[in-house]
């Protein structure tokens, strides 16, 4: 079951988010809000997994609101106005409903938040591919293609061992080194994550992968020195 919460200042909108809901029997609404603050102490206590959110908000827009909730929730944005939508789908958002919409619409947007669920649970998929959301679309990337892995502030860039074009999608490096396999991936600094078995030395508080030379930071070294049994 997908735990949600809707957040709109218009009490009608969240009356049609409940009634759908109520029809879909994998979503589970858990609280309808009007005012943002109140959905903010609410999620502190009880996080949930997805939101209906709207963005014409008037104390402080969706957009904003999202961007201090942690990444791991998922969120459908609702608004009346189009052109939204591209700054919408620029915060990872799932999808983007724009009103009025019907129940087919609505159930389109909650089954990409079901499929993307049922994924991120399969233990068997999870160890060899890794779901991230960036460029407007959720993308599947080969976790054995993956060379490192760099914090940015609030982003996080993906490297890879090809010439691929790297990826920028906002997440924590601490989301997504639980979101890693721990076997295969070890964070050695708070902006770094590496491949274990693509490390061929580490040395002078180095993780070298081949040329690329990696720092381990200071709260990490000796996690490090432990693993690969260094003295």
């Amino acid at each position: 079951m997908i735990k949600a919460i809707a957040i709109d200042d218009e009490p009608l909108a969240l009356v049609i988010i409940e009634t759908f809901c109520s029809r879909t029997d994998f979503i589970q609404l858990e609280k309808t809000f009007t005012d943002t603050a109140e959905a903010q102490k609410y999620l502190r206590k009880y996080p949930v997994d997805l939101m209906f959110l709207d963005i014409n908000m008037p104390a402080m827009s969706g957009l904003d609101f999202y961007k201090a909730v942690p990444q791991q929730t998922m969120v459908i944005f609702t608004t009346a106005h189009s052109e939204y939508a591209v700054e919408g789908f620029n915060l990872s958002a799932v999808d983007y409903l724009l009103k009025p919409f019907d129940y087919d619409r609505f159930l389109q947007a909650v089954n990409k938040v079901k499929d993307y669920t049922n994924v991120m649970n399969s233990k068997e998929e999870s160890e060899k591919h890794l779901f991230i959301r960036s460029d407007y679309s959720l993308m599947k990337i080969d976790i054995s293609e993956i060379a490192y892995i760099e914090g940015l502030d609030n982003y996080i860039k993906l490297h890879f061992k090809t010439d691929k074009k790297p990826i920028l999608t906002r997440m924590s490096v601490k989301a997504m080194e639980e979101k890693l396999p721990a076997r295969q991936f070890m964070r050695v600094h708070r902006s770094f994550i590496v491949p274990l078995d693509d490390v061929t030395s580490v040395r002078n508080k180095v993780v070298f992968l081949g040329s690329k030379e990696i720092p381990i930071g200071t709260n990490y070294v000796d996690k490090v020195y432990a693993f690969f049994k260094i003295r």
